[in-house]
């Protein structure tokens, strides 16, 4: 896992992995034990974890297509007041207006689209690059002010 400073910003990272899930594992743990450090609330924690356990399992499966020569690039943006995360794959990219939305009837059973709904669910905003092959996600403290 290569770890390249943002910016030269103490609270700021970018780190590069293979496009597997068990390296996955640890850019999770990595992320999550500087979030704890600036005591984030443990459900906020668990909402950012959760978030980015979705976004890394789209990026690898989806995105890179499971291609075991293409990689994910994490940065992040971590302060007492937010954690700022983009994920981005090496894939062409997709419509995010097009992934049918799971919890209407007709896509109960279907497996898509899930992911997506959570990220939404527990982060405070989830925005897409222009070709949707980077996601940016943004979880507020809201027990920091400002």
């Amino acid at each position: 896992m290569a770890r390249i400073p943002l910016d030269q910003d103490p609270n700021a990272g970018e780190l590069v992995i293979p496009n597997k899930l068990d390296a996955a594992k640890e850019l999770e743990r990595t992320v999550l034990d500087r979030i704890e450090d600036h005591q984030f609330p443990e459900v906020c924690c668990f909402a950012i974890k959760l978030a980015l356990e979705e976004a890394i399992t789209n990026a690898i499966k989806h995105g890179n297509r499971n291609d075991p020569s293409k990689h994910i690039t994490l940065r992040f943006r971590i302060t007492p007041h937010e954690v700022v995360i983009w994920v981005k794959d090496e894939g062409a990219g997709f419509d995010p207006k097009t992934v049918p939305d799971p919890t209407l009837d007709e896509n109960l059973n279907k497996p898509s689209g899930r992911g997506i709904m959570l990220m939404r669910a527990y982060m405070d905003e989830v925005s897409y690059s222009q070709t949707a092959s980077e996601v940016k996600m943004v979880k507020y403290n809201p027990g920091h002010p400002g």
